[in-house]
Formats: C-alpha cells, structure tokens, sequence
C-alpha cells in the first residue's frame, strides 16, 4: 500500500500524541475530519495503522522486577517450538514473547512483583516450560529507550 505526504502526516501527529480526537487529529495534520477518517481507515485496512494501546507504568502497580529469559529449545523434537510457545502464552506475568534466529530461539520479557515472586514464578511456570535446553536470564536494572516511532 501506498502511503501519502497528507499519510504521513497523521501518523506523525499519532505517533507524538495517540490520544487526539479525530478533529484534532485532521486540524493538525492539515486536512479536514472526514478525510483524516477515511485515510486513517484506509491506513488500518492496509495493516499500517494498527490502532492504540494502553502504556502501563508495571512498577506502580507493584511490579518491580522485569527479566529478559533467552531460551534456546531442543531442536531434536519436531513441536518444541509449537510446544513451548502454547505453554509460554498461558504466563500471564510473560508480557513479551520474541522469536530469533540462531542460537536463542525465544526471548521471554517476564514481571514479577519482587525477587521472591520471581524466584517463584521461575521453578515453577518458566522451568516447567517443554524442550528448554538452555536458558539465560538477564535482569533490568534501568530503562533508557523504549520507542517504536520512527520518524515519517
């Protein structure tokens, strides 16, 4: 699908401040409402625009721990990969499921509350996880970009 300059230019605004209002959003990027509409429809039934979501600060809620775990699977069982994302999804504190080619098979972003839970959450949903052959655990300790805007 091709993008305009007028395209461009909502999705710019969208990236800087999703919550606008469509009237807002079509004042901003120089068009007016039901043109900023039917592109930003255009754009969704093209699979560009893929709508808004909800930013959670996790630590506020209590979550103070956030892990990265890079798995490696044993890749001498035919379904381990199909086996073991099926299980992973069911973790309601994995927020992040990722896949890879070469050594790490899956990256799994996990919250937990504090160590402890953490400790737990580990023996006793993530170990249990079919064809592990290998796992890395890699602690946050800060933050510095998390950003999937790209200029346009």
């Amino acid at each position: 699908m091709q993008i305009t300059d007028a395209d461009r230019r909502i999705l710019r605004q969208l990236q800087a401040e999703p919550t606008l209002t469509n009237a807002e959003l079509a004042e901003r990027a120089g068009t007016n409402t039901a043109t900023c509409a039917r592109r930003l429809e255009r754009m969704r039934e093209g699979g560009i625009y893929l709508g808004q979501r909800a930013v959670i600060d996790w630590a506020k809620l209590g979550y103070e721990v956030e892990v990265s775990l890079r798995v490696s699977l044993d890749k001498t069982v035919p379904r381990a990969f199909d086996e073991f994302m099926e299980q992973a999804r069911k973790i309601p504190e994995v927020v992040e499921l990722q896949t890879f080619l070469g050594q790490v098979d899956v990256r799994l972003s996990v919250l937990a509350r504090d160590m402890k839970h953490y400790q737990q959450l580990y023996r006793s949903k993530i170990l249990t996880l079919p064809h592990i052959a290998d796992i890395e655990a890699l602690m946050q300790v800060a933050e510095i970009k998390s950003s999937r805007g790209l200029p346009l």
